[in-house]
């Protein structure tokens, strides 16, 4: 009580300054904000934005756990301290605290940055605007570290997060009024800037760039190098898969800190369904368009359209439901896809919109060999046309009523 009096006394006595919003952000972090309406028409809800980043932050935290252990999982792998496993969950190497040490001390510093830079250029806007600070930022801080390479420079994350939140978000007015996924924005400024961190077969896997360079170097055997390639990486250089289904349904394979495990992305997505904030159109339409997408992709490869030959083979062939357990259209299609603020707003927009992230991501992750994985690029281009979809949409929806009230007046 005597914390909430004192923080409640400072924003007082700093309020109609520049640092007010600095300290009405704290002050409604750790509890409700002190203004309620007095007086005139008024709607009561128990949803409202700080509970909604609260939500999404509830369903990302088994994702953050289970990639620490992930990460440390291999590395051990890749080095050869432990051997390939298909015993899920109850694998005693996959759950060894040691693997969860060194995930977890190679994604904190990821999650600092994230948040640090982040919210400091937030607070810094609206500092200088003299605006509140959103809790918009809480969500997007916490999706970064789990999209990203687990060896790629902090001052990298650093530049890319300033670029994402003051580009992609700022300019346009701050949370709520962007029309990019910032954190979308901030993986893509990372591939295009930097392509060699953002691909490959050793920046998925914790140790494995710092001993190519040492083999470089001549101060390491080249017979201690780690492989650490992605499965859609594989697919694409038409090498073999050793990992079986199960490994990639439960997550046991090199990728992005919190988009391996499609199991608990899925517990994930039914947790943000039956709490109202996912929009279950979006979700099972994305799901729907990757499948008919794979599924045209099958059919071509199965009347011999497209030989053996072809380097896009590979992917093509691919089992169409497999596109769903491998790469990150899965964490792009339940947390990404859905932001209540890049997506359509009408039911029907919500059906078309979702659809076409499915089904241009399988496009783009088949033709695009140098980077397979395309629901990043899927999800951005989508949150463009999202506007024009719903305003069509809406005008359907008008000249259907028009033609009715016209048949009625007849």
């Amino acid at each position: 009580m005597a914390l909430k009096d004192n923080l409640h006394n400072l924003k007082e006595k700093f309020k109609g300054t520049k640092m007010s919003p600095v300290f009405g952000a704290f002050h409604t972090f750790l509890y409700m904000p002190n203004d309620t309406t007095q007086k005139g028409s008024h709607i009561r809800g128990a949803d409202d934005l700080k509970r909604t980043m609260n939500m999404v932050i509830i369903a990302l935290i088994p994702l953050l756990f289970f990639g620490m252990y992930n990460t440390g999982y291999q590395h051990h792998l890749a080095t050869g301290e432990v051997e390939m496993v298909s015993s899920g969950f109850f694998s005693a190497e996959f759950w060894s605290l040691s693997n969860f040490w060194i995930g977890f001390w190679k994604i904190l510093p990821l999650i600092i940055v994230s948040y640090v830079v982040g919210l400091g250029i937030e607070i810094f806007f609206a500092a200088k605007n003299g605006h509140e600070v959103e809790e918009g930022y809480l969500v997007t801080g916490m999706l970064v570290p789990l999209i990203v390479p687990i060896d790629i420079p902090l001052w990298m994350l650093a530049v890319a997060v300033i670029f994402g939140v003051v580009i992609g978000k700022e300019v346009f007015g701050g949370t709520g009024m962007n029309i990019l996924n910032p954190a979308l924005l901030i993986r893509a400024f990372l591939f295009f800037a930097y392509p060699t961190w953002m691909s490959g077969d050793k920046v998925w896997v914790t140790g494995a760039v710092e001993r190519t360079n040492e083999i470089a170097a001549g101060t390491m055997p080249a017979s201690d190098a780690i492989s650490g390639e992605t499965v859609l990486g594989a697919l694409a250089q038409g090498q073999e898969i050793v990992y079986s289904t199960w490994d990639m349904f439960y997550g046991f394979i090199p990728g992005s800190v919190g988009e391996t495990s499609t199991l608990l992305i899925l517990l994930g997505a039914l947790f943000l369904i039956f709490s109202k904030i996912g929009s279950w159109r979006i979700m099972l339409s994305s799901v729907l368009g990757a499948l008919v997408m794979g599924l045209i992709f099958n059919q071509v490869t199965a009347m011999g359209i497209i030989g053996e030959s072809s380097k896009f083979y590979d992917l093509m062939n691919t089992e169409f439901w497999q596109h769903l357990l491998i790469g990150g259209f899965a964490f792009g299609a339940i947390y990404m896809a859905t932001d209540p603020v890049t997506a359509s707003q009408t039911n029907k927009g919500k059906w078309i919109y979702g659809f076409l992230i499915g089904f241009i991501s399988i496009l783009i992750r088949v033709f695009n060999p140098a980077y397979p994985e395309g629901v990043m690029l899927a999800i951005l281009l989508m949150n463009v046309f999202a506007p024009t979809i719903d305003h069509y949409v809406v005008q359907g929806n008008v000249k259907r009523r028009m033609k009715r009230l016209k048949a009625k007046t007849a």
